[in-house]
């Protein structure tokens, strides 16, 4: 198999709206994709706005929700490494990636959504037809896309957290927008599971999102089940 790269993009925010209770990435939505990505061979890069440690919701590490690949991530000496010393987003050069995967938690839609380097590089992958992936609050970074490709989302079928789990987690007062209407707001077709929190992943050409933390592995193990197919495509 050959050797391949992926970029995670991770938030640099942790504060909700009118709270002292924090937020950043969810926890297994960076783990389950990372075990996924380094099962298959690839190497990862973990990259975020201010680079060095992103924070994490303390939520994701409540018991009910410590996943296996968070237990097997916390006790990863290379995994810590990488992850207390995240790249900035200005040192990355996204023609060195294969593919792109953005987690969740609440913080990209403040940081990731309005970022002009998180468009910069999502904008490469466009561009190269590669594939990105991002789930739960992450198809946020899609809205940086629209700043430099405008209507880039018009029509594009994704998924992400939807307006009725944001009210199921008592969140809805705490954040800048919802995640689903803005994506409607900038008209994709957006999709959701029948049952809130149940897994829900679409794929529309080279985007592919995950509608919640239970979506995370799926929605990874559709990027690099196209990486492979593009892959072979171009041989």
């Amino acid at each position: 198999m050959a050797h391949r790269e992926v970029l995670f993009l991770l938030s640099s925010h942790a504060d909700l709206m009118d709270t002292d209770t924090k937020t950043g990435i969810w926890l297994g939505e960076l783990t389950d994709p990372y075990y996924a990505f380094k099962n298959a061979g690839y190497t990862i890069t973990l990259a975020s706005p201010k680079g060095g440690t992103p924070p994490i919701d303390p939520l994701s590490k409540l018991t009910e929700n410590v996943a296996p690949s968070n237990k097997r991530f916390l006790k990863d000496e290379d995994a810590q490494r990488a992850f207390a010393g995240t790249l900035t987003l200005k040192d990355i050069q996204p023609n060195k990636y294969d593919t792109v995967f953005v987690p969740g938690g609440h913080g990209p839609l403040w940081d990731l959504a309005d970022h002009a380097i998180v468009g910069h590089i999502l904008t490469h992958f466009v561009n190269e037809s590669k594939i990105i992936g991002a789930v739960c609050h992450g198809p946020a970074a899609l809205l940086a896309i629209e700043q430099s490709s405008f209507g880039f989302l018009r029509g594009r079928k994704v998924t992400g957290f939807t307006n009725l789990e944001e009210n199921l987690v008592f969140r809805a007062n705490n954040i800048p927008y919802f995640l689903e209407t803005r994506l409607k707001e900038h008209g994709a077709d957006f999709s959701a599971a029948k049952v809130p929190f149940m897994s829900h992943v679409v794929a529309d050409e080279n985007i592919v999102t995950g509608q919640n933390p239970l979506s995370s592995l799926a929605t990874a193990d559709k990027v690099i089940e196209l990486v492979q197919k593009h892959y072979v495509s171009v041989l």
